[in-house]
């Protein structure tokens, strides 16, 4: 199954073919914490906790107030390496965290930008990601399987409730807090204003996790997501110390 085989990351292929958007240029509008409007010199740069081909993810020390001493991961896109649709992704992944407010979904507190470059301040989660987890060989009891799996139901439905369509459901994309919590991140595929039995036809995700109606592109809802669930679940499941 889908985890199983996840020894060799490089292997896993994202694919984002939006057919159905807008081309227009869009910008990162600023989203403020207790009316204070942040800017790169308000945060001091600890160290690299990720990097992409478009930027890369500091550990960053807030410091100045009202939050002065936290940490957040800071996320820095370079505009002239982001094509229109990946600044469109960027600024709906800013637009969908801004709203959404869920204890398993990872919070955003600031975003702004500079002439060159884009930021978004995300909430700082210790844990690392489930894939790492699982790459290291970390086992799971059945019972932390079954904790992880109720509090990613509870995401998603609170998004779907929402009108949004996850749409990249994959253990890279779960994060974990100290107290073994789950947060879910990384909203740059995500679509907004689906209900109930509305469609959206693009071509998009991880291939591992898609639906069908994703590769036939056939149009998908919600219950896409809930089949990257249960790719997900019957994976982890694989991991679980029960089945050992």
């Amino acid at each position: 199954m889908p985890l199983a085989l996840n020894a060799d990351p490089w292997r896993r292929m994202e694919v984002a073919h939006e057919t159905e958007e807008s081309e227009n240029e869009l910008e990162i509008t600023h989203l403020t914490k207790e009316g204070e409007k942040a800017d790169p010199s308000h945060f001091e740069l600890l160290k690299v906790l990720g990097q992409g081909s478009f930027g890369k993810v500091f550990l960053v020390r807030k410091i100045t107030a009202p939050d002065s001493g936290t940490l957040y991961a800071m996320k820095v896109l370079k505009k002239a390496t982001l094509k229109v649709r990946d600044r469109q992704r960027t600024k709906m992944e800013r637009d969908i965290l801004a709203d959404v407010n869920h204890p398993f979904i990872v919070r955003l507190h600031y975003a702004f930008q500079t002439e060159g470059k884009l930021y978004l301040i995300l909430e700082f989660l210790r844990g690392g990601d489930l894939f790492t987890r699982l790459s290291k060989e970390v086992m799971f009891t059945e019972e932390d399987v079954k904790f992880y799996l109720a509090e990613l139901a509870l995401a998603l439905d609170h998004l779907h409730e929402l009108g949004i369509i996850y749409r990249d459901l994959k253990p890279e994309n779960i994060l974990l807090d100290t107290e073994g919590h789950i947060k879910l991140t990384d909203f740059g595929l995500s679509k907004e204003s689906i209900f109930e039995e509305g469609k959206t036809y693009s071509f998009c995700g991880t291939v591992e996790y898609m639906a069908p109606e994703v590769v036939n592109r056939k149009g998908h809802g919600t219950p896409a997501d809930w089949w990257s669930y249960g790719v997900l679940m019957v994976g982890t499941e694989e991991h679980s110390s029960s089945n050992m």
